[in-house]
């Protein structure tokens, strides 16, 4: 889910670092947006490095890529934590005199904020008469809480904890369940084919796309199988902790290609998006090949099994199959073109394709991808690599949709 998280001047902004982790670690692309006075409390580094994602506060910033209403467009959950009595009061009068405020203007997302603050300021009927016209308005409140504030002072105003106000937003984002009941094997990650000991054949592939496809399936109802060939651990976190995620870990092709098939011998729906190798080396060497010991290497290749082609010769009546293809196609028709001539020789449903190369594509937080069946492009999609995944999940149910008419 994409989340924005507003942090305002309050000591408590020292808690919304772990808030931000808590959603980060649970799968959802959260941006951060403090005001100048969170900076005071909470500096850019900690919010850029918890969050993953560049921060700014000012509508100054990106102008090209019009961020002061962008982000609120693209936003499902807005979140403000801590919101002092200035930014609430800021926020009942419409001001939008930094990139909060223009976010929280141009957003529909649902919003959750999180009030902190001296209890006598809690009280003052100025600011229950803001909570009152932010409720009216839809504008969810978490919080405060009665305890220790700042001073030694107790009282209500402080904040509510961050785990209370994760599960309290995440708890008004509507859910989506249009995968209920459907089994759904993924992979991802790249594989590995050993050349000696020490060495293999690889390639640069993080394994984000197809986590997010996973998890994002997971979400929305599915039994997951998630494949993982090659991935940081931290990749799968959330899949890792997700109740219907099932994670398999393989190496090389072979092994893969053994896991997939016992997965969709189960599954409705087969997504390939592992970064797969197309050669392997003909002879492995038991023992570390030493340049000390040869003039030079030649490394005889041959070509691994095609493992989604024969996934998709396979398939049950009913069986869905998507691959995945990244190319290093120079224009948007040249990727289209290779698109459909791989979805055809392969025999898969779908095939989502992807533009890659030395500074696109691989580890990158962003992904742009169409997608394509018989009938052409049926899809485009850009953006966290979360909403990519979701919007591939739409193109799938579209298509079986189609298909049933």
């Amino acid at each position: 889910m994409f989340i924005v998280v507003g942090v305002t001047g309050g000591i408590a902004a020292y808690k919304s670092v772990h808030l931000v982790r808590l959603l980060v670690t649970a799968g959802h692309d959260v941006h951060v947006i403090p005001t100048q006075d969170a900076l005071r409390f909470v500096g850019l580094t900690t919010w850029e490095a918890i969050s993953r994602h560049p921060v700014t506060t000012s509508v100054h910033d990106d102008v090209a890529e019009v961020r002061h209403v962008a982000l609120g467009r693209r936003a499902e959950l807005v979140i403000v934590a801590p919101a002092t009595a200035n930014s609430l009061a800021k926020m009942a009068a419409g001001l939008a005199d930094d990139l909060l405020g223009t976010t929280l203007l141009a957003t529909s997302a649902p919003v959750v904020v999180a009030p902190a603050m001296h209890s006598e300021m809690w009280a003052h009927p100025a600011t229950q008469a803001n909570i009152a016209t932010l409720r009216d308005r839809g504008v969810h409140i978490v919080g405060p809480a009665d305890g220790p504030l700042t001073g030694g002072d107790s009282g209500p105003g402080r904040m509510a904890e961050p785990e209370h106000i994760v599960a309290a937003a995440l708890a008004v984002v509507p859910e989506r369940d249009d995968l209920t009941g459907l089994r759904v094997a993924v992979s991802t990650g790249g594989t590995r084919e050993p050349i000696d000991p020490v060495r293999f054949l690889g390639n640069r592939s993080s394994g984000r796309q197809g986590a997010a496809v996973a998890l994002a399936a997971a979400d929305r109802g599915a039994a997951v199988t998630l494949v993982a060939a090659h991935v940081d651990d931290r990749v799968l976190d959330a899949a890792s902790r997700h109740p219907r995620v099932d994670i398999v870990r393989v190496s090389d092709v072979a092994q893969l290609q053994r896991a997939m098939a016992d997965a969709a011998a189960e599954a409705d729906v087969v997504i390939m998006a592992a970064a797969v190798s197309d050669f392997r080396v003909g002879t492995v060497s038991d023992e570390k090949l030493h340049k000390a010991d040869r003039d030079g290497l030649v490394l005889e290749l041959v070509e691994t099994p095609d493992i989604v082609a024969g996934l998709a010769a396979a398939r049950r009546p009913g069986q869905t199959i998507v691959a995945f293809a990244a190319e290093t196609a120079d224009t948007d028709e040249a990727l289209r073109r290779r698109a459909l001539d791989k979805r055809a020789r392969k025999g898969v449903d779908l095939l989502v394709a992807n533009r890659v190369g030395w500074h696109e594509g691989f580890g990158a937080a962003d992904n742009a991808v169409l997608v394509v069946s018989a009938r052409g492009v049926i899809a485009e999609a850009s953006g966290a690599k979360r909403e990519v995944a979701d919007a591939i999940l739409d193109a799938m149910l579209a298509a079986q949709a189609d298909a049933e008419r």
